[in-house]
């Protein structure tokens, strides 16, 4: 085979997994995951075949689908966050970027919501992300936590709700919303309530200038 053609193939092959998991976020953010893989693979415009050239079950495509969304979240929110230096801000920042995407990107945020807590301990996307700005403030000195992982649950729930609350109100103002709740967490993680307060009414990046699709396959 031709290095031609085996280069056209792993392109065909990287699209229709692509298509296989932008048909599983679409099915999880919908709240549709007890589906039969035909019905994926309808959603997909892919051949019944196809699913099972990529994913052994239903659950492992759910997998890639999940991480997928996770990274490519944190990923975006990483970008809007590389100037800053000091991690207390960065945290601030990226809590309420995350507020305000529920909106934006309401496929992206309901495929995170339908997971729940289990995010916080997931391995992609913005829980490990959130450990390393908040210990990184802890050794700075801008937070007070004395267990990362309680703060992390708690950061986690506040998170969530927020999205649910986002979603489940669309007349609710999602910026001013998300920055009371952000200046309630940066509160509860040490920071003086005056500090809380500045971070949470600093500009923010433009996110209509960088949010496309955020959902590439993992």
């Amino acid at each position: 085979m031709s290095e031609q053609v085996r280069s056209r193939l792993e392109r065909r092959k990287a699209r229709t997994r692509a298509a296989l998991v932008r048909a599983a976020q679409d099915l999880i953010a919908a709240g549709r995951t007890n589906v039969p893989v035909l019905e994926i693979t309808k959603t997909a415009d892919v051949g019944m075949g196809s699913f099972y050239n990529h994913f052994e079950t239903k659950e492992q495509l759910y997998e890639a689908a999940v991480e997928a969304a996770l990274e490519a979240q944190g990923a975006l929110l990483d970008e809007l966050t590389t100037d800053l230096a000091d991690p207390a801000h960065v945290f601030a920042q990226n809590f309420r970027l995350l507020g305000r995407l529920h909106r934006r990107l309401p496929e992206l945020s309901k495929v995170l919501l339908h997971h729940g807590l289990d995010l916080a301990t997931a391995d992609h996307g913005m829980a490990p992300r959130a450990r390393r700005d908040i210990e990184a403030a802890v050794r700075a000195g801008r937070f007070t936590v004395r267990d990362v992982d309680l703060a992390m649950l708690t950061v986690a729930g506040a998170a969530l709700g927020l999205g649910r609350l986002l979603h489940g109100h669309p007349d609710r103002d999602d910026a001013e919303t998300t920055d009371q709740v952000t200046e309630d967490v940066l509160r509860m993680l040490g920071l003086p309530a005056a500090e809380a307060h500045d971070l949470c009414h600093r500009p923010l990046p433009d996110l209509d200038t960088v949010v496309t699709r955020p959902c590439p396959a993992a």
